[in-house]
């Protein structure tokens, strides 16, 4: 019989990785993802940080219609967001393969432009 984290497998074929927050499981995408989730947790418990969020989600575009046509909402998810020395920090853990996808570089570059004054963004 499979151990249920082999058969939790995204895209990239990460294997999943869980941890126990507030009496719930809450699966990360890789196991890189959760190392940093157990750092950050650290630092949150010695006051280093605060307002620890997870799976943070910004709007890039609202729902537009033309010619009868709905077209969702584009947005982004990010893996972590936190204030640290008065500052908003949003971090996004990516491998070298997925940080050169297309498509979450376009994201970036638009997230960045609409909310890059406001924020210090990272890539671990």
């Amino acid at each position: 019989m499979k151990n249920i984290l082999e058969e939790k497998q995204n895209k990239f074929k990460n294997k999943k990785e869980s941890r126990i927050i507030n009496k719930e499981i809450v699966w990360f995408d890789s196991k890189r993802e959760a190392k940093r989730y157990d750092e950050l947790y650290l630092l949150l418990k010695a006051n280093k940080i605060s307002n620890l969020i997870l799976q943070p989600e910004f709007l890039l575009m609202d729902t537009q219609r033309h010619n009868n046509i709905t077209y969702p909402k584009v947005k982004y998810v990010a893996d972590f967001k936190y204030i640290q020395n008065d500052k908003t920090i949003v971090e996004d853990v990516k491998s070298d393969f997925t940080s050169k996808d297309k498509t979450y570089r376009v994201k970036i570059k638009w997230f960045l432009s609409l909310y890059g004054k406001e924020i210090s963004f990272k890539e671990i």
